[in-house]
């Protein structure tokens, strides 16, 4: 728990923070964890009420698709711009930007009478998400320095985080089985309100603008297309094949405007992404490992909804409540993770995550049938995989985050969330066709078995692709242990050694632990 005489032992001699503080500290990761949590969240809960929001609104199979595709499209391609636009003009007034419109828009498509406005607020939804998320990363980065009470502080947000992806279809099926599809997106309304609140009056930030600056709207609108274009022709590989003009033509003209906005990143005076971040080890190589791992991590609860709902009959209800194993699971292995980081180091930690999802998606992959069980099939590997992805979220956003200027922390933060975003978009796709080829074996609708071994198939290329970013882990710079000296040479933020942060270490770690 939280108490004065941790933060008097962690003040500089002569200076009490008092209880002011430490209020400032609980909001800060309460702000963060919760923030974090609604946008994971509204990823998996809308996926359980799809059925009854195509009855609802009579909507067709291709402008179904749309209620996911529209709020995926715009998070993906705005990340950055939201990462930028925190460093620029704050993380307090960004975040409630960000919150409202998020909050707005939920509201807006729980009261939708058609497809349109469904969809156009989905999407509106995905831009407040993408401004939210970098934000909700990067209030703890600027506030904790790097060691042991970041790292404490990023172990609460991931997990509260993850639990929000675990928890999404259980919240969406109760939801719609007890009210309507449309509470899957208006119980958002009350809890932005609550957090709205607590940001305005108990989050106090201290920002300094450097002058005249302004955001890069040439790169935010390169970036945004490109992203956008590249999962859009991700996406469209559901329906067409990989060699199509449906899908090519989009993936070649994100690649081009992705190619336009380096250039232009190369030569504006204020970047959007700065390219002198990748020179630093840590970000560059925590972004590649982070992207290659989550190509396989976003099929843990993707396919296993689709098992148990499509095979084993279950209703939305119950395939929910079959996932709070997972969420157990995640917040076991987000906790220990610190620890096992103090003793063992960030890069050995991100490899040991790795073999554990990687031993969960292979376990998976070999034991799923049409005749499974809840504690023959699902329990034991879920539980596996997501403990490791449990291990594996802390340290490889700890690695990724480390060594740039915490007025950067924005756009750090914001790479981070991309890599995340693009590579499970990627991975689901690569997925979706593998279980796609292994189910159909003729006509007709497939069967329960045709559909198990679809499934197991995927969960299977998730292993191998979750195992080659263990192989990539020698990229990470070897740092030992967290919180011990760095090495001669060791990249060093240029706003990290502010006296006043040392000051918050022990109410910061009491804070995580709450």
């Amino acid at each position: 728990m939280l108490s004065e005489s941790s933060l008097s032992s962690s003040a500089a001699p002569g200076k009490d923070p008092g209880p002011g503080r430490a209020v400032r500290l609980w909001a800060v990761v309460l702000a963060s964890s919760i923030g974090q949590f609604l946008v994971v969240l509204d990823v998996s809960v809308v996926n359980v009420a799809l059925p009854s929001i195509r009855t609802g609104l009579s909507l067709s199979s291709g402008t179904l698709q749309w209620v996911v595709n529209a709020y995926a499209l715009t998070f993906a391609g705005f990340l950055l711009l939201g990462g930028r636009a925190a460093d620029i003009f704050g993380r307090k007034p960004v975040y409630l930007v960000g919150l409202g419109l998020f909050t707005a828009a939920s509201l807006a498509g729980g009261l939708a009478q058609d497809a349109e406005t469904l969809i156009a607020a989905r999407a509106v939804q995905g831009i407040g998400a993408a401004i939210l998320a970098p934000v909700t990363l990067s209030l703890l980065t600027s506030t904790f320095p790097e060691g042991p009470a970041r790292t404490r502080a990023i172990a609460t947000w991931a997990a509260v985080g993850t639990a929000g992806g675990a928890t999404g279809g259980l919240v969406g099926g109760l939801l719609t089985d007890l009210l309507s599809w449309r509470w899957v997106l208006l119980i958002n309304v009350p809890v932005g309100v609550l957090v709205v609140a607590v940001v305005l009056f108990a989050l106090h930030e201290q920002h300094h603008r450097a002058g005249r600056r302004g955001l890069d709207l040439p790169g935010a609108a390169l970036v945004t297309v490109g992203v956008a274009a590249l999962a859009y022709g991700i996406g469209r590989t559901e329906s067409h094949p990989w060699g199509s003009t449906e899908v090519l033509v989009p993936l070649a003209g994100g690649l081009l405007a992705l190619g336009a906005f380096v250039a232009v990143e190369a030569r504006t005076a204020e970047p959007l992404v700065p390219l002198r971040l990748f020179r630093l080890r840590a970000v560059a190589a925590g972004n590649v490992v982070t992207f290659v791992a989550m190509t396989g991590a976003f099929a843990m609860w993707y396919f296993l909804s689709l098992y148990m709902q499509n095979v084993l009959d279950y209703s939305p209800v119950r395939a929910g409540a079959s996932f709070l194993p997972h969420t157990a699971g995640v917040i076991v292995g987000s906790k220990v993770t610190p620890r096992l980081m103090a003793r063992f180091g960030t890069r050995t930690m991100v490899a040991v995550g790795g073999v554990v999802t990687t031993a969960g998606f292979g376990w998976q992959g070999l034991v799923l049938s049409a005749d499974g069980t809840f504690l023959g099939t699902i329990l034991g590997p879920g539980v596996l995989m997501a403990t490791g992805i449990g291990l594996l979220m802390t340290p490889l956003t700890d690695a990724a985050t480390t060594g740039a200027a915490a007025r950067e922390a924005g756009v750090v933060a914001g790479l981070v969330n991309t890599s995340r975003q693009i590579g499970g978009a990627l991975g689901l796709s690569v997925l979706g066709a593998v279980s796609v080829g292994a189910t159909a074996d003729g006509a007709g609708r497939p069967g329960p078995e045709q559909l198990a071994d679809g499934y197991a198939a995927a969960y299977l290329t998730a292993a191998a692709l979750t195992a080659a970013s263990v192989l990539l882990v020698g990229l990470l710079p070897g740092s030992g242990t967290r919180g011990q000296p760095r090495g001669p040479g060791a990249e060093v933020p240029e706003d990290s050694a502010r006296p006043e942060m040392a000051r918050w270490d022990a109410a910061a770690v009491a804070t995580s632990r709450g």
